[in-house]
C-alpha cells in the first residue's frame, strides 16, 4: 500500500514538470510571436527597440521620445505597431508670415508656403503676391511675405487738342495769315487703372479712351504775294505785318540808332522787325527801322511827323507795314 502510494506521487511530479515544461514552451512560443523590433527615426537620431506594444504611440512612449503639440508621426500614433515597421517623427518649427502689416508666427512641419499660409489664416486676392513662391517648401525660421495688390480705375474727360491745316492763299501777302475756319477741341473719355502694393501706388496706366467728340481743325491761310503795286508804288517784298500805328513829333533827343529822327524814321520792337529794315508803311511811305519806345511792344510802331500836328493828325490806326528785300 506504502509502495502504491509512492507510485502516485511520483506520477503527480512526473505530470506537474512535462506540464510546467509545456507552458513554458507556449509562453515563450506567444512571447516570441508578439515581440516586434521596431525603428525610430526623430531627425538625425534613430532608435531601433523590441516592443510588445500595439500602437506607434505607445512604441514612441517606451522609447521616451516627447512629441509637440505640432509634431507630425508617420504612420499616425494610432496606426498598429507591427515587426521591421519604420516610424518616423518629423518635428515642427518656426515660420514667420509678414501680412496686412502684422507678423505672425506659424509653428509647422515642412509643408508649402501655401499651406502655411493657410495655417496662418491669410487669404489671398487674385492679384496678390507671395515670396517664396506658393509652391515652394518653408525651412526653419524662413519669413514668408504677402503683397496685398488691388488696382482701381478713375474717369476723367480730357480735350483733345485740334491741329492746324495751313493752305496757301494767292489774294493775301506773304507773312499774312487769316483763319478761315476757327479750330476747337474734342473730348475724349480716359479711364485710368492705377495699381497699389499694400496701399502705396506703383503703376499708373491708361485703360481704354473713348472719343466724346472730335476735334475740328483750324484752318489757316497763308499768303503767297510778294509784289506790291500800287498806282506808281511797285517793288517786291520780303514780308508784310499787320501793325497798330501811332505818330509821334520832334523831342530834341536822338533815336536809339544814334541819329536825329525825320520824316521816314519808324520805332519799332526789334524783335518783330529788325534795326535798320528798311519799310513801307501803307499810308505813310517808304521809311526806316531806327528807333524803339518803351510803348512799342509787338506788332506796334510809331511814324515820326514833322509837327505835331500832323501826327495827332494820324492817330492811331492799322496799317500794313512791308518789309523789303
Amino acid at each position: 500500500m506504502l509502495e502504491n502510494k509512492s507510485n502516485k506521487t511520483r506520477r503527480w511530479k512526473r505530470f506537474i514538470l512535462v506540464t510546467s515544461a509545456l507552458l513554458v514552451l507556449m509562453v515563450g512560443f506567444a512571447y516570441g510571436i508578439a515581440v516586434k523590433s521596431v525603428t525610430m527615426v526623430d531627425g538625425e537620431r534613430t532608435i531601433t527597440i523590441k516592443t510588445l506594444h500595439k500602437t506607434v504611440g505607445e512604441v514612441l512612449a517606451q522609447a521616451g521620445i516627447r512629441l509637440n503639440r505640432a509634431d507630425k508621426v508617420i504612420p499616425g500614433l494610432n496606426a498598429e505597431a507591427v515587426n521591421g515597421m519604420n516610424i518616423e517623427v518629423v518635428r515642427a518649427y518656426r515660420v514667420k508670415v509678414i501680412s496686412d502689416g502684422e507678423e505672425k508666427n506659424v509653428i509647422t512641419v515642412p509643408d508649402t508656403v501655401e499651406q502655411v499660409l493657410a495655417k496662418a489664416g491669410v487669404r489671398l486676392g487674385q492679384q496678390d503676391k507671395v515670396f517664396p513662391n506658393l509652391s515652394e517648401i518653408v525651412r526653419p525660421d524662413d519669413a514668408i511675405r504677402v503683397v496685398r495688390v488691388e488696382s482701381k480705375e478713375i474717369s476723367r474727360e480730357k480735350e483733345i487738342p485740334f491741329s492746324i491745316v495751313r493752305k496757301d492763299d494767292r489774294s493775301l501777302e506773304r507773312g499774312l495769315r487769316r483763319i478761315i475756319q476757327q479750330g476747337e477741341p474734342g473730348k475724349e473719355k480716359v479711364i485710368t487703372k492705377i495699381t497699389y502694393e499694400d496701399g502705396v501706388e506703383i503703376k499708373r496706366e491708361i485703360a481704354a479712351t473713348e472719343t466724346l467728340k472730335e476735334p475740328r481743325n483750324q484752318v489757316v491761310a497763308l499768303g503767297t504775294i510778294a509784289n506790291y503795286s500800287r498806282g506808281s508804288r511797285n517793288f517786291r517784298f520780303d514780308r508784310a505785318v499787320e501793325v497798330a500805328a501811332t505818330g509821334y513829333t520832334h523831342t530834341g533827343n536822338r533815336t536809339y540808332t544814334g541819329v536825329y529822327p525825320e520824316v521816314g524814321t519808324v520805332a519799332v520792337d526789334p524783335r518783330v522787325i529788325p534795326l535798320g529794315t528798311k519799310l513801307y508803311v501803307e499810308g505813310y511811305g517808304y521809311a526806316k527801322a531806327e528807333d524803339i519806345g518803351s510803348a512799342i511792344k509787338g506788332q506796334r510802331i510809331d511814324l515820326f511827323f514833322d509837327t505835331k500836328k500832323d501826327a495827332l493828325s494820324w492817330g492811331r490806326r492799322r496799317t500794313k507795314v512791308y518789309v523789303l528785300e
